[in-house]
C-alpha cells in the first residue's frame, strides 16, 4: 500500500505628474514623488525602491486616495500606496499604446539589450528586493531571496529569446510565388498577478511581452505591490522607454473595476493572469467580448503520489520542499476533514509565534469527500490518502477537474513513463519536488489555466502569426 498527497500548485484628471523633463527621485529638494508612510517599516529596506506612486508612462503618479499594505507577519502597516481606479487604468493602457507604437519598431538587439540591463540591476540589487519581498508577502528572507533570482532569471533568458523570434518560408506548387509567415508583437499587454511570487510573476510574463515587441499594464496583488513598483524603478534605471512598463497599485475594494478596465479596454490586445480559477473565469468572460489573446494560470490541486518502489527519504524531502514552503491564508480545511474522520498526526492548530502562523499539519485517514481532496489548499496541510493499485492512484489525481502539476515517486521505469504519460497536468515532477525553471514551459490542462510561459514557448503567448502571398514572381 502506498500513499498519496494534495498539494498547492504552486491622461487620467486625478493624475498628478511629476516634472516631465525628468523622473523625480527622493531628496530634500525634490518633493514630488516623496517616499511616503514608510516610516518605521523594517530595518534594512532600500529607500531608493521603495515608491508608493503609480508608474505611467514612465512618471511616477499619485492617485487621489491610498491604501495601506501590512507585515503579514505582524500586521503592522508597511506603507500606504497608491490607491489607483479606472482613471489611472485606462490612463495607463493609453500610455502603453502609444509607447508601443514606437516598441514594435525597435530592432530585437535593442531590446535584448535593455532586458539584460534590467536584469543586471536585479541582480546588483537582488538582496534589497529580497528584502522588500519578505516585509511585503512573509516569506522567509532565504525564499525571497531565491524567489529574486529566479525573477531575474527570467529577463535574462527572454533577453536571449528576443533575438530568436523567426518566421517560416513555405514552399507553394506555384512557381510564380512565395508564402511566408511572420511573427509580430500583439500590442498592449495587461498582466494581474497574484501575492505569492510578487517578483517573478511579474518578470515572467513581462520578460516575454517586452522581448516579443508588445507593452504592459501590470495591476500587482494588493497585499505586494512593493515589488512590483520596484520593479519599475529599475526598469526605469536600465532605460526601458516610458509606456513600455507601467504600473497600476490598488486596494482589493478597487481590483474588481480595475481588472474589468483592462480586460475590456479596447486598445488592451492581450490579457495574462494568474490566481483563482473563479476569478480566472471573470476575465476571460470580459475578454470574450472583444476577443483578447488570454494566458491564464490558475488554481491546481497537485497530486503527490508515492508508489511501493519509491525511495521514501527522497520522497519525504520532495514533499517537505514542495508543500510547506511559500504557504497561505487557508486553515478551514483542517477543521473539514476533521470533522469528517481525519486523524491529525501533527500540527492542526495556529502557530504560538503569532496569529497569521498556522503549523505544518499532517492529516490521516483522509477521504475523498473531505475540502481538502477537493480544493487548493493555501497552507501548511499534507492530507494522505492511501491507495492500492497504480490504477487507483491515478483516478484520483485525475479526479480533480484542474491540472496544473502532478508529483510522483518511483523507481520502476515502465511505471514512470506510464503514470508521466496517464497524469492529466501540465507540468510533472518525477522523483522530484521543485520543477520550476526558466527554460521550461510553465502552465496547466483543465480548468488550471491557458497557454506557456518561461521556455522557448513563452514568447509566443505575445506573438501573431501573419500569412504574406508574394505572387507575380
Amino acid at each position: 500500500m502506498a500513499t498519496c498527497l494534495r498539494l498547492r500548485s504552486c491622461a487620467a484628471p486625478h493624475l498628478r505628474r511629476a516634472p516631465p523633463s525628468r523622473i523625480c527621485r527622493p531628496s530634500a529638494d525634490c518633493p514630488v514623488a516623496p517616499i511616503r508612510g514608510y516610516a518605521r517599516g523594517p530595518a534594512g529596506l532600500s529607500s531608493a525602491l521603495l515608491r508608493t506612486d503609480g508608474f505611467v508612462g514612465g512618471l511616477w503618479v499619485s492617485a487621489a486616495a491610498t491604501f495601506p499594505v501590512h507585515d503579514p507577519a505582524s500586521g503592522a502597516e508597511l506603507g500606504l500606496v497608491a490607491d489607483c481606479g479606472v482613471p489611472e487604468a485606462r490612463a495607463a493602457v493609453r500610455a502603453a499604446y502609444e509607447a508601443f507604437c514606437s516598441w514594435r519598431g525597435v530592432s530585437a538587439k535593442e531590446r535584448s539589450s535593455l532586458l539584460r540591463k534590467w536584469y543586471d540591476l536585479m541582480i546588483q540589487n537582488k538582496d534589497d528586493l529580497a528584502k522588500i519581498i519578505t516585509a511585503e508577502s512573509g516569506k522567509p528572507l532565504k525564499e525571497a531571496q531565491g524567489e529574486i533570482l529566479y525573477s531575474a532569471n527570467f529577463l535574462e533568458w527572454f533577453s536571449e529569446e528576443a533575438r530568436r523570434v523567426y518566421g517560416d518560408i513555405i514552399s507553394t506548387p506555384a512557381k510564380e510565388r512565395r508564402a511566408l509567415v511572420l511573427k509580430q508583437p500583439v500590442g498592449v499587454a495587461a498582466v494581474i498577478t497574484p501575492w505569492n511570487f510578487p517578483s517573478a510573476m511579474i518578470t515572467r510574463k513581462v520578460g516575454a511581452a517586452l522581448a516579443a515587441g508588445c507593452t504592459v499594464v501590470v495591476k500587482p496583488a494588493e497585499d505586494t505591490p512593493f515589488s512590483a513598483l520596484a520593479l519599475a524603478e529599475l526598469a526605469n534605471q536600465a532605460g526601458i522607454p516610458p509606456g513600455v512598463y507601467n504600473v497600476i497599485p490598488c486596494s482589493q475594494k478597487k481590483a474588481k473595476e480595475v481588472g474589468e478596465a483592462l480586460c475590456t479596454d479596447p486598445l488592451v490586445s492581450k490579457i495574462s493572469f494568474t490566481g483563482s480559477t473563479a476569478t480566472g473565469k471573470v476575465l476571460l468572460h470580459h475578454a470574450a467580448n472583444s476577443v483578447k489573446r488570454v494566458s491564464m494560470e490558475l488554481g491546481g490541486h497537485a497530486p503527490f503520489i508515492v508508489f511501493d518502489s519509491a525511495n521514501v527519504d527522497q520522497a519525504v524531502a520532495g514533499a517537505m520542499a514542495s508543500k510547506f514552503r511559500n504557504s497561505g491564508q487557508a486553515e478551514k480545511h483542517v477543521s473539514d476533514a476533521i470533522s469528517k474522520g481525519a486523524t491529525v498526526v501533527t500540527g492542526g492548530k495556529r502557530h504560538h509565534v503569532g496569529k497569521n502562523f498556522f503549523e505544518p499539519t499532517l492529516l490521516s485517514n483522509v477521504t475523498r469527500d473531505m475540502l481538502c481532496s477537493q480544493e487548493e489548499t493555501f497552507g501548511p496541510v499534507a492530507p494522505v490518502i492511501k491507495f492500492n493499485t497504480e490504477e487507483e492512484a491515478v483516478a484520483i489525481a485525475n479526479a480533480a477537474d484542474v491540472g496544473l502539476a502532478g508529483y510522483f515517486y518511483s523507481q520502476d521505469p515502465a511505471q514512470i513513463w506510464r503514470v508521466a504519460e496517464r497524469l492529466e497536468v501540465g507540468m510533472v515532477g518525477v522523483n522530484e519536488g521543485l520543477i520550476s525553471s526558466v527554460e521550461c514551459p510553465f502552465g496547466g490542462v483543465k480548468q488550471s489555466g491557458l497557454g506557456r510561459e518561461g521556455s522557448k514557448y513563452g514568447i509566443d503567448e505575445y506573438l501573431e502569426l501573419k500569412y504574406v502571398c508574394f505572387g507575380g514572381l
